[in-house]
């Protein structure tokens, strides 16, 4: 644990008021679930709280099955990260941080497909390896809870996604959301 050095008061409600630069700098927006666990000595720890992460064993078999039927590199995220991974890019992938274009992806809550080499978004924060080829935002109950990715290899030469591609992603993406419904 890393101390910050700040220190806020409790509020005769019971509430803490996490600083603004500690929220941007961990992508916690209002409305976001925190999860709070406790430490032996005593230490309170809030930590962002992932709905998809429960379904991290049917998310891991999502992508291994779009890679076998597409042969195509497959990704599925929660809104910050990437949480599966299909092909040999498991280790580079698995827990990193998303790009801020993939998180914009996900807000505009609309399936996205790659038309044009100058419209790459990268897939990670700072790593420009893989770009998204097509892109269905995982929608619950009306949320987004993180999205469906297909990669494309940045070395490549530009892969266009078609109408296939983005209906087997949305199919994905779909089966996802409901089953964080049930």
């Amino acid at each position: 644990m890393k101390a910050t050095g700040i220190v806020r008061r409790i509020d005769d409600l019971g509430r803490v008021v996490i600083p603004k630069e500690i929220r941007r700098t961990m992508r916690i927006r209002e409305g976001d679930p925190l999860e709070i666990y406790t430490d032996k000595e005593g230490g309170v720890i809030f930590r962002k709280y992932s709905p998809m992460g429960e379904l991290s064993d049917f998310a891991v078999q999502v992508c291994e099955t779009l890679h076998k039927i597409g042969g195509f590199m497959a990704a599925v995220t929660d809104r910050d990260t990437v949480i599966a991974v299909s092909g040999p890019v498991k280790r580079e992938m698995v827990d990193k941080r998303l790009s801020e274009g993939v998180e914009q992806l996900m807000e505009e809550r609309q399936p996205y497909r790659c038309q044009q080499e100058h419209t790459k978004v990268p897939v990670l924060d700072g790593h420009e390896k893989y770009y998204v080829g097509v892109a269905a935002p995982i929608l619950a109950e009306g949320d987004v809870s993180g999205c469906v990715l297909l990669l494309v290899p940045a070395g490549d030469t530009p892969v266009l996604m078609g109408d296939t591609e983005s209906k087997l992603a949305q199919v994905a993406a779909g089966f996802l959301g409901r089953q964080m419904e049930v």
